[in-house]
């Protein structure tokens, strides 16, 4: 019998996968007609005396092994290094002084390491644990920044419009100290703060809101209303009301976290199935001991939501505060004061450490409720 016919699953991923490495050879083998670059006004072919030959063996090697290897995930990890090996290839030629902006044949070479990259995802992806979790997330970012440094490299675009990923890790080192007294205190000293106090009073007036009925019916409007206020114009406000130290970027953080906080903590405490709730009374279970061993347990997906989406407007708002005024230290005070001196690689590396610094705070939070509320119908599912 036919393995078609005794496994239709397997020939359609196998089909799936034919397909798939149609959609890679094609690019790749139009690359081949097309010029890598050019060096002295003249263009540079494939086989015009640079080291692109072993590089392009060497992807060609690495595919034939994945698609020989005995399972899938072996194989996209042998393909993984071909693809490595192509992104390698335009570092080798910008290393020998070529000019990339007109080398087509390159660029499309790149576009199938590209495909042949999305097809080492989805397999991986499909492997459970870290794998799917860190590896593969890590290789989408790594291949941005890579995608990010060619491009800018190769088409020599100027580094004040865009610098590349390099020149600003370079900036990182260079002003180290600088930015580091930047994230203390923009970061552990306002952001820390306003941030615990905008979620704590949050989910306290959402308890007194969830006792009181009618409180809950008046400030839900609001909230519309507060969410609805640009940053911009409450920023100048609360610095002409609270000064020009970290308690007014606070205030800020504080009217933008204490609403989404409200909200969700609201939306979690009537998420309680209506049997449920009455189990707890026919225990004889009174408000207090409801909501704490009932209300607030299901409402913890609702209330990790509101704390990650906090995680980042406490940032935002802190920042953009700091533009407002503030003590000569601060990101939003570093971002203002080199774009006018056109600093850009420091304004650059200020938003990476930005960047970085929330995408840290909300994998922390969601690393948390992971572990916290595994018991949760909602967490099983993913």
């Amino acid at each position: 019998m036919s393995e078609a016919m005794t496994n239709p699953y397997r020939t359609s991923l196998r089909s799936a996968a034919d397909w798939g490495l149609v959609a890679v050879a094609l690019p790749a083998l139009a690359a081949l007609a097309l010029p890598l670059g050019s060096q002295d006004g003249a263009p540079v072919g494939w086989f015009g005396g640079t080291m692109a030959p072993l590089f392009l063996i060497g992807v060609v090697l690495a595919v034939i092994a994945g698609r020989s290897a005995p399972k899938r995930v072996w194989g996209a990890w042998a393909e993984l290094a071909g693809v490595t090996l192509a992104w390698l290839l335009p570092f080798h030629l910008l290393e020998e002084g070529m000019d990339l902006s007109a080398g087509w044949g390159l660029w499309l070479f790149l576009v199938a390491a590209t495909l042949l990259l999305w097809r080492v995802m989805g397999v991986l992806a499909g492997v459970p644990g870290w794998t799917r979790s860190v590896i593969v997330p890590g290789l989408f970012g790594l291949g941005l920044l890579v995608g990010w440094e060619v491009l800018v490299r190769g088409f020599q675009v100027p580094a004040i419009l865009l610098p590349p990923p390099s020149r600003i890790a370079a900036a990182l080192g260079a002003n180290a100290p600088v930015l580091w007294d930047d994230f203390r205190q923009t970061v552990l000293t306002s952001v820390l703060r306003g941030y615990v106090m905008g979620c704590g009073a949050g989910f306290l007036v959402a308890i007194l809101a969830d006792r009181v009925p009618f409180l809950a019916r008046g400030l839900l409007p609001l909230g519309n209303l507060a969410s609805a206020i640009p940053v911009v114009g409450i920023a100048p406000i609360m610095v002409m009301w609270f000064g020009f130290d970290w308690q007014s970027k606070a205030a800020v953080i504080v009217v933008m976290t204490f609403f989404p906080m409200l909200i969700n903590t609201l939306a979690g405490l009537g998420n309680s199935e209506r049997i449920q709730l009455d189990l707890m009374r026919s225990y004889g279970a009174g408000y207090g001991r409801t909501l704490v061993k009932l209300r607030l347990p299901s409402a913890l997906p609702f209330l990790f939501n509101g704390l990650k989406i906090n995680s980042t407007l406490a940032l935002i708002g802190a920042i953009v505060a700091e533009f407002f005024g503030t003590p000569v230290v601060g990101m939003g005070f570093r971002i203002s004061t080199e774009v006018a001196r056109m600093n850009l690689d420091i304004v650059w590396a200020t938003i990476a450490v930005a960047a970085l610094t929330g995408s840290g705070l909300y994998g922390a939070l969601a690393l948390l409720e992971r572990l916290t509320t595994a018991w949760h119908p909602s967490m099983r599912r993913r």
